[in-house]
């Protein structure tokens, strides 16, 4: 079964979920800022070798900004940022997509369509 973490006032999660309503995708609806990724989901999508830690954050949110995350990635262990992730779904960068193999972050077009065929 796919995930999707994402944000219902966040457009471009908006534009990422038609998408997979169009292939006629089922997925969980989950709300990233009341249930965001378990370390579990966030160390396999580090695993999968598409993305670095770094691209699992938020830059451009509130909560990235008051903590000053952008200091604080290049310092704390990897283990403390997915504490991180894993605690403050506003931290992640969203739509979060995964089936257990299969993972995107944000929403490109293009590798967003790509992967969930």
């Amino acid at each position: 079964m796919i995930k999707f973490y994402g944000y219902n006032k966040c457009d471009t999660c908006r534009k990422a979920k038609k998408v997979l309503e169009q292939k006629n995708l089922k997925f969980s609806d989950i709300d990233i800022t009341e249930q965001p990724p378990t370390k579990t989901t966030l160390r396999a999508i580090l695993k999968n070798g598409d993305y670095a830690i770094k691209d699992l954050f938020n830059k451009s949110g509130v909560l990235y900004r008051e903590m000053k995350m952008k200091d604080k990635i290049n310092v704390l262990k990897e283990s403390e940022l997915l504490d991180l992730l894993a605690k403050n779904g506003k931290l992640v960068k969203r739509p979060i997509v995964a089936d257990g193999s299969n993972f995107t972050v944000g929403f490109k077009e293009e590798v967003f369509s790509k992967t969930w065929t």
